[in-house]
């Protein structure tokens, strides 16, 4: 675990990498052939998926960490404890910065993200520990960022 982030419960840490697989399963890959899944974990203990949704015009593509936040915030939630990406690759892969930029929006900068490598559970059947997990946070992923409380900073006149 990254010194920079809290601690985040080993069940909830399970469901929650568990989770970014089934939503991988959803991903609307047609163009990349690159399927992501992401799972949330709201300070309730609720569980927000999301995959990628790709578009023939290529800038309407969502990414899976986007669907994950746009589906929570437009229900109501936007209080997060924990973030899991998942990908086909076997090492772990990080958000893009159009997602981090919003993962640094909706959560604290030292949230637990867990980047998971496609081979997961191979990896803890081999006796690799956290499975190859990459633990890391919106601090490491986007340093120096600019956030919502920057907007409320006095300007020069």
């Amino acid at each position: 675990m990254s010194a920079s982030t809290w601690a985040l419960q080993p069940t909830d840490r399970e469901r929650l990498i568990k989770a970014a697989f089934e939503a991988k399963e959803f991903a609307y890959s047609r163009y990349s052939h690159f399927r992501v899944g992401a799972a949330l974990l709201t300070t309730t203990g609720d569980v927000v998926k999301g995959a990628n949704v790709e578009n023939a015009s290529y800038g309407g593509t969502i990414c899976a960490e986007r669907t994950a936040f746009v589906k929570a915030v437009s229900e109501g939630t936007r209080s997060f404890t924990a973030l899991a990406v998942v990908t086909d690759v076997k090492s772990a892969i990080s958000p893009c910065g159009m997602c981090r930029q919003v993962i640094r929006e909706f959560c604290a900068q030292n949230m637990p993200i867990l980047l998971v490598p496609a081979d997961y559970e191979q990896r803890l059947a081999e006796g690799v520990t956290d499975g190859g997990v990459k633990e890391t946070s919106i601090g490491e992923l986007l340093p120096d960022s600019f956030g919502p409380e920057d907007l409320d900073l006095p300007r020069a006149q």
